[in-house]
């Protein structure tokens, strides 16, 4: 079987047009126009790295949507047997959040909710986040976020697993996370939430894998070995590009299968 990529997005104008991508085009050396992949050009990535399936996010943040959950479930419907989606959903708006759950995540096509915490300038365990978890623990999906430092000219303090996110599964121990792009700098704090709570998760969205930091890698060979999944964050980064010196990671092949797709699998209950 081929990977999953667990964070990827088909992004929209309005959203590759937002001022706050400006550093991670100069990262990656890229224009905004770049960042306008269609559902044939995101197929295509996939397949120049054996990637199967790719879960492709919705965006909304304080000034509105900037990939809509209709936008998504049209990017699905053109290629079902592909693309899952991730629902995103207003956190001013709590109750419509939950509706707008309750309207999209079957846990067949929207297989999960991601809201990016930086884009808010709210760290996870505000008020305001505190219902859609409760809707997600209903739907049997999983929270799907952000932790680490912020790329984008946001803060990063809302990325950090600990005491924020701890908070959160403390008060929810039912609710799955996953924690996008893998955690840096607070690499030791992983561990201490992954012997904590048995539902924590995280993934190497952002990063090529031979950039990987050495702290990570320890940790994705050890005691996060059942808890780490592909992520690319396309477009900002193909499938090929993060993919391509993953043999310099001399993963054996359970460990290897167990990060490309057989956890996401499980976790995200891909059939």
């Amino acid at each position: 079987m081929g990977a999953i990529d667990v964070w990827a997005q088909i992004t929209t104008k309005r959203m590759a047009e937002q001022p706050w991508l400006a550093p991670l085009l100069r990262w990656t050396e890229q224009r905004s126009d770049d960042l306008l992949p269609t559902v044939s050009s995101t197929l295509a990535a996939m397949d120049a790295a054996n990637v199967d399936v790719s879960i492709i996010s919705a965006w909304h943040g304080p000034t509105g949507s900037l990939i809509s959950n209709d936008e998504v479930a049209e990017q699905i419907d053109a290629a079902p047997d592909r693309l899952r989606g991730l629902a995103s959903v207003d956190l001013s708006r709590p109750m419509d959040a939950v509706r707008e759950i309750r309207r999209w995540v079957d846990g067949k096509r929207f297989v999960g909710v991601r809201v990016v915490p930086w884009l808010w300038g709210l760290t996870p365990d505000d008020r305001r986040y505190y219902p859609i978890y409760a809707a997600c623990i209903d739907a049997n999906v999983p929270f799907c976020t952000q932790i680490g430092h912020t790329g984008p000219l946001l803060t990063s303090e809302t990325g950090r697993p600990l005491p924020y996110l701890e908070r959160v599964m403390l008060d929810f121990p039912e609710l799955v996370v996953v924690g996008g792009h893998v955690g840096f700098p607070w690499i030791d704090e992983l561990l201490t939430m992954t012997i904590k709570f048995p539902n924590f998760h995280v993934d190497t969205s952002a990063y090529a894998i031979h950039r990987l930091p050495n702290a990570f890698v320890d940790y994705m060979t050890g005691p996060g070995k059942s808890r780490v999944m592909f992520g690319t964050n396309w477009p900002m980064l193909s499938p090929q590009r993060c993919l391509e010196k993953l043999d310099q990671l001399n993963l054996d092949d359970d460990l290897r299968e167990a990060f490309l797709s057989g956890n996401a699998k499980r976790v995200f209950n891909l059939q």
